[in-house]
């Protein structure tokens, strides 16, 4: 039995982006970035994470892509190898399940985010690997030297073998395929750069909000900008004026949430590093 490419690349990629949160967030725990907070607790709280982001990743795709359809097959909702997160949802969902953990543990709500907030990008960036290597979320045509030929999206491709494209390419006759990379685009952007900023910025401590905010200017301004070169959702199209896309129109509340936390760190207090507890037994 042959396991489905999607599911094989999408499990090495969370499985990668996990680890490396993890990895990532002991370091800090270690530095008492989380008062109050042993590895066994950090432990959980990843935990919580990842429930949150498969569940509202998979949900938030639902309710803001492609409704109707999952209204008409509800097992589709099940068939996770065949696509459909959503990042829009993934953030509400770690959103509650980090608040349901800070709760338990009576944290502040913005003081756990402001932790995981740097964790997040690699993830990102890994899924956006992950895309691309599945040949998904194309972007348009571009004349660039760096274009890449989608052999999915075109429907004049289909069936040809991989002996054949690669004759075709070596000819020249697939250039006029070539569209933007912008699975790509978006790991280097949402994935590296946010996570250089966002590492960077946390180093040394920061007021309540601050981190948070900037994550969330960051994303909402990189997918904004990426959104004006992939090719939108085939079930939605463009939603408004021609170029409007739904993921640019989740991006822009992120923005003014984001800028929101930014004003609101200004008047807010800074947590201090503590040492961490000891990890028990």
């Amino acid at each position: 039995m042959s396991l489905h490419p999607a599911v094989h690349w999408y499990g090495i990629m969370y499985l990668l982006g996990f680890g490396i949160a993890w990895w990532l967030g002991r370091r800090r725990i270690r530095a008492g970035r989380l008062p109050g907070v042993d590895e066994a607790g950090f432990g959980d709280l990843l935990f919580y994470g990842m429930l949150g982001v498969i569940l509202g990743g998979r949900l938030g795709y639902i309710l803001f892509y492609d409704l109707p359809a999952y209204i008409a097959q509800p097992l589709q909702v099940f068939k996770i190898w065949e696509g459909g997160m959503s990042f829009h949802g993934g953030l509400l969902g770690v959103c509650i399940a980090v608040w349901l953990w800070a709760r338990q543990r009576k944290l502040h709500f913005f003081d756990v985010i402001d932790f995981v907030a740097p964790l997040v990008p690699p993830g990102l960036g890994l899924g956006r690997l992950g895309n691309f290597i599945n040949g998904e979320l194309w972007g348009k045509y571009t004349e660039a030297g760096w274009g890449v030929v989608f052999p999915q999206a075109e429907s004049a491709l289909a069936g040809l073998a991989p002996a054949q494209l690669q004759a075709q390419l070596a000819s020249g006759a697939l250039d006029r395929y070539a569209r933007h990379p912008s699975p790509l685009y978006q790991a280097l952007l949402e994935g590296l750069a946010m996570f250089v900023v966002l590492w960077w910025y946390s180093r040394r401590p920061r007021p309540r909000y601050a981190v948070a905010g900037v994550f969330a200017v960051l994303y909402g301004v990189f997918r904004f900008a990426v959104e004006f070169v992939r090719v939108p959702d085939a079930q939605l199209g463009y939603l408004a004026f021609g170029w409007l896309t739904m993921g640019q129109l989740l991006s822009l509340p992120l923005v003014a949430v984001g800028l929101l936390w930014l004003w609101l760190s200004r008047r807010s207090p800074t947590l201090q590093p503590q040492p961490a507890p000891a990890a028990k037994a």
